[in-house]
């Protein structure tokens, strides 16, 4: 029985009669995707009766304590009548989170002699505690595993977190009980926790194909290109055009997440506590915000500086639809992660920075009634309603979009009949071709990218190569156009996908002209 054996450990300091007793416990507190090393230091002595916490603490940590005495109680385990004192170092980081309760109880039941004094050296500790002492789930499992994997330790964490902790490594010694008397058992040696296994989230089962889309084979290919070579795209078109569908089907065509890139997005997603039953899938992220979102909610931040929608949308897309609809500081405010790759968010006490390298995709109606540009179509407030409307997106945002382009309505001769569109396999074959290729270029030249859209100005001017006939294109089109420096890479980008796509080496003059074509201003085309 587990309440008969507690304190039949020896403890290296003196008992409850003496001097004071004193354990530690490794944990780690998250600043972003990085964890960092806490040592939790637990000291029992002589004093006044109380339970003091100490280290910059936030609420949640604070309580703790009455989550940890009321655990104790019921795994069999009273506090002594002392003074414990328990510091949270380094004492000038702020502490956040439930995370911090399991490695306070067990240094407690250390310094109590409840454990041997040397049994958790060996380990780093998360967990939150209920108050009948099961360990309950926390966020950030996998970031934890990442860093104790790396100092050559173990983990102990909640038993719903071990599946998520198991990806970490398959070498690596970690536990997952379920209740502080199983972790009791098993250091005794009268129960033995099994290894966790890694765990895989199912392939959904209603995945959308391209196939289900009638018309619209202009926007197809401008979605295949974007998807090629990672580049931004705005839909401007009527409602009921298909935007959304589109948009929805992206993920279809795109390649299945890498390693490197699927430890990156569940690290994001672990923090987030966004890992359903700690499972990991290699589906890259689809993130559709509604319009109401707020900057904090998008980019990041709050009292915790968590990620936004940006950051869980890393590696995978960002869908903004009814774009104009969104706060103009909102949309703004996305520009320099969309740009950087990166949302740095600064509070007064802590820096954070999460990545954030997502390919946008943007939807939009021509103006508020939605019908600008029709045929026949005369809106009461004539082209100011368009102006007004497309005014919400600013200059700067739209130039960091590649390609922009017209979906015009649907007409029902599109509906009717049976589909002979592709289906999202074989353009998926397409697009991981042209990838393979952009992977290829970079690689030979021991650059840390894989798509033409992370390319550098410098980079992207190398590798396009414009000849004599090229310059005199991009020069007239610079000038009619008005394309700033931002514009004239990102048409050199967007140029080097359709030659890669082409199976090509040499980015040709029709590659830099169907570039420069979705480079002009279709807002402005529609509400003229």
């Amino acid at each position: 029985m587990f309440l008969g054996e507690l304190c039949s450990y020896p403890v290296n300091s003196v008992g409850f009669g003496g001097s004071d007793m004193f354990a530690r416990v490794t944990t780690v507190a998250f600043q972003g995707i990085q964890a960092v090393d806490v040592d939790v230091q637990v000291q029992i002595g002589p004093g006044a009766i109380c339970f003091t916490l100490v280290g910059l603490p936030d609420k949640a940590v604070a309580e703790s304590r009455e989550r940890v005495r009321s655990a104790l109680v019921a795994s069999g385990l009273a506090l002594p009548a002392k003074r414990v004192t328990v510091n949270l170092a380094p004492a000038d980081l702020p502490k956040e989170g439930s995370h911090y309760d399991l490695p306070i109880a067990l240094g407690l039941m250390v310094a109590m002699g409840a454990l041997p004094s040397d049994v958790l050296t060996d380990y780093l500790v998360i967990g939150e505690l209920a108050l009948d002492g099961s360990i309950t789930a926390v966020n950030g499992a996998l970031p934890a595993a990442m860093a104790a994997n790396g100092q050559g330790k173990g983990l102990i964490c909640p038993a719903v977190c071990g599946p998520e902790a198991a990806w970490a490594s398959g070498d690596m010694k970690i536990l997952a009980p379920n209740s502080l008397i199983q972790l009791a058992n098993h250091f005794k040696g009268t129960q033995v926790l099994s290894a966790p296994t890694p765990g895989v989230s199912p392939s959904p089962p209603d995945q959308k194909d391209l196939s289900e889309i009638r018309g619209q084979e202009t926007a197809k290919r401008a979605l295949e290109i974007a998807a090629a070579g990672g580049h931004n795209l705005l839909m401007v078109g009527p409602p009921g055009s298909g935007k959304s569908m589109l948009a929805s089907r992206l993920p279809s065509i795109l390649p299945k997440l890498e390693p490197r890139e699927l430890l990156e997005v569940s690290m994001i997603a672990s923090i987030a506590g966004e890992l359903a039953d700690g499972q990991l899938s290699n589906q890259r992220p689809f993130r559709a915000p509604h319009h109401s979102a707020s900057m904090a909610s998008l980019v990041g931040g709050g009292l915790r500086a968590r990620p936004g929608e940006i950051s869980l949308a890393h590696n995978g897309v960002l869908f903004l639809d009814e774009l104009p609809e969104f706060q103009p500081q909102v949309l703004d405010s996305l520009r320099q992660p969309i740009e950087n790759g990166e949302a740095t968010i600064v509070r007064a006490n802590h820096r954070v920075t999460y990545p954030s390298r997502v390919q946008l995709i943007a939807a939009m109606n021509p103006c508020r009634c939605g019908h600008a540009g029709e045929p026949g179509h005369q809106c009461k407030r004539g082209d100011r309603c368009a102006a007004d409307y497309q005014a919400r997106v600013s200059g700067p945002f739209l130039d960091r979009i590649d390609l922009q382009i017209e979906v015009p309505a649907v007409s029902a001769l599109d509906l009717i009949g049976a589909s002979s569109a592709e289906s999202s396999a074989r353009v998926a074959e397409r697009v991981m071709l042209a990838r393979e290729r952009q992977k290829a270029r970079y690689a030979k030249l021991g650059l840390p990218i894989t798509m033409n859209a992370h390319a550098s100005a410098r980079t992207i001017e190398e590798t396009v190569g414009l000849n004599g006939a090229g310059e005199a294109l991009m020069a007239e089109a610079a000038s009619k156009l008005q394309l700033s420096a931002r514009g004239f890479h990102r048409v050199l980008k967007l140029a080097r996908t359709l030659a890669d796509m082409d199976q090509k080496d040499d980015v040709g003059h029709h590659h830099l002209a169907e570039a420069l074509s979705y480079r002009q201003n279709r807002l402005m085309s529609l509400a003229a």
